[in-house]
């Protein structure tokens, strides 16, 4: 196979929650430009409609659907109105998510952790399960789940984010024999990229205190993330799944 057709994407249609900002926008310009249609799923509809334009100058086609990924409905809604529009489905980012930071377990409840799970673990199972039909149909389906560094490091105040990010991990390794072989499902764990979340923690203190226990001495991008989804989501890793690949600079980037 040659490299163009490692990365080709023509004709593909995908689905990126959480993709009208940070690593959702840079993961669908970037499946764009290798020739996928593009659904933009995202609660802010004005960031979503104005990415869809920036999308259609590359050429192909996008919509923007408003989605909130703790309603079952709305995921239903989504997949639907996407069969409706392109007929299928065969990419799925499942990038929204959220929670961590401030959870000290003597000051939040179990439904603060019980939220960390629905949004970056049910949510994902839930839409994977009805995206893997349409996918089968198709013959062609790569499912992508962010996780994060999180999910193997060790910090205070993050048991339900943490939990829950490793608990992706896990299951993309286990869904990986429920949806194979027409489907493979892997996760992104990102490390400390520089994103609008970030930004509302980050000081020059901690950047520095990041980058002495990382190789490649800088923060991630948005990019630089996008790179790893294209990868999962294209020809290129075919014989991937059931994997998590960490995008972190070679290193370790903590809070504390």
């Amino acid at each position: 196979m040659k490299i163009n057709e490692l990365f080709n994407l023509k004709d593909k249609v995908a689905i990126v929650t959480g993709g009208a900002d940070g690593i959702g926008k840079a993961t669908a310009l970037l499946l764009a430009d290798a020739g996928a249609n593009i659904v933009i799923a995202d609660l802010n509809m004005e960031k979503a409609e104005i990415l869809c334009k920036e999308i259609e100058q590359i050429g192909v086609r996008a919509l923007a659907v408003k989605c909130n990924i703790l309603e079952d409905q709305s995921l239903v809604d989504l997949v639907d109105l996407t069969i409706k529009t392109f007929g299928t489905v065969n990419i799925l980012i499942n990038n929204a998510g959220g929670g961590g930071g401030r959870e000290n377990p003597f000051k939040i409840t179990v439904d603060d952790i019980r939220r960390d799970y629905e949004l970056n673990v049910f949510s994902a199972w839930r839409l994977s399960q009805l995206c893997v039909p349409h996918m089968k149909k198709s013959g062609y389906g790569s499912i992508v789940v962010t996780s994060s560094m999180s999910s193997k490091n060790a910090s205070p105040n993050m048991s339900g984010y943490g939990g829950s990010k490793a608990s992706v991990n896990h299951m993309v390794a286990n869904l990986a024999f429920d949806f194979g072989p027409e489907v493979r499902i892997n996760a992104v764990g990102p490390g400390a990229t520089r994103t609008a979340a970030l930004a509302t923690v980050l000081t020059p203190e901690i950047e520095e205190k990041m980058l002495e226990h990382t190789p490649i001495k800088r923060l991630g991008t948005a990019d630089d993330i996008a790179g790893a989804m294209l990868y999962l989501a294209a020809p290129i890793s075919t014989w991937v799944s059931g994997q998590t690949i960490f995008v972190n600079g070679g290193g370790v980037q903590t809070l504390d």
